[in-house]
């Protein structure tokens, strides 16, 4: 799979690299970023997947996730949010359509033909950055922010043979139960509720999906708009102890949904992926 380099940064002693290929699960070109630290490999690595509205470029840009990255020798990847382009379905609103993928395999029209990122980042988007960069396959985790924390935690219950840690900041944790996850599954899966079952992370906990991670880390801002109708951690919270497992929320206390809130906490993060690659 051929990847396309756009531009190349040097930070924080490695290289960020804006990077394009094709993606045979989308039928669309794909941007993400890649930073690797110097030298020749390969590096563990986590792949970040960001929430509604943004691109490849929020999280390279705001988080300051890279001098984390770089005392812990661990690379990133981080992909866009949906496919983009002419003859790319759309909606006007910020919560459904381009920059709003929702990390699930569309089934319905118009959106089934390109918003296929459950396959792409599992699929295409791995494949790619494990064949042009010095990255170690058996070493990677997930993490992600709001959208993209759904999309982390989903992700990685189903594929715990790809990802070896998980973790997120401000996470849709059930999108059977929050407004987000009413609008965007019935417009992608439809209405058959049971379609939605597979991309909710609570309802994977309680099927028994993922039971191989230790633990689970969760950072949720106690100022964030979004927390009592669309977040709902206390959720994930009751699945975890019904099936006797570990998931570790932490509430903080004055912090909102933004990227001060990530970039605050996100060298815990690193810590804690870093320990379990």
């Amino acid at each position: 799979m051929t990847v396309e380099t756009l531009s190349t940064h040097r930070v924080h002693g490695g290289a960020l690299r804006y990077c394009r290929h094709d993606s045979t699960s989308t039928g669309t070109p794909m941007k993400f970023t890649v930073w690797t630290p110097d030298g020749q490999g390969p590096f563990p690595y986590l792949v970040w997947l960001s929430g509604l509205t943004c691109t490849e470029d929020n999280f390279t840009v705001k988080s300051g996730v890279y001098q984390h990255a770089a005392r812990h020798g661990i690379a990133i990847v981080a992909p866009d949010t949906s496919p983009r382009g002419e003859g790319v379905a759309d909606d006007p609103a910020y919560d459904l359509g381009q920059g709003a993928g929702f990390y699930v395999d569309a089934t319905q029209a118009p959106w089934a033909p390109h918003f296929m990122m459950h396959s792409y980042v599992t699929g295409d988007l791995l494949a790619a950055v494990e064949g042009a960069f010095p990255l170690d396959g058996a070493r990677k985790g997930i993490f992600g922010h709001s959208m993209g924390g759904h999309g982390a935690l989903t992700i990685a219950l189903k594929h715990p043979e790809l990802f070896k840690s998980v973790s997120a900041f401000a996470p849709i944790v059930s999108p059977l139960n929050c407004p987000w996850g009413d609008k965007a599954l019935s417009a992608y899966l439809g209405p058959d509720r049971a379609a939605w079952r597979p991309y909710d992370a609570c309802a994977l906990i309680e099927d028994g999906k993922g039971a191989e991670f230790d633990d689970i880390l969760i950072d949720q801002g106690l100022a964030d708009n979004f927390l009592e109708n669309q977040l709902k951690p206390e959720l994930i919270e009751a699945a975890a102890a019904k099936a006797g497992r570990e998931v570790t929320v932490r509430r903080q206390a004055g912090y909102d949904h933004s990227y001060f809130f990530i970039s605050t906490f996100i060298g815990d993060h690193l810590a804690f992926h870093a320990a379990r690659l």
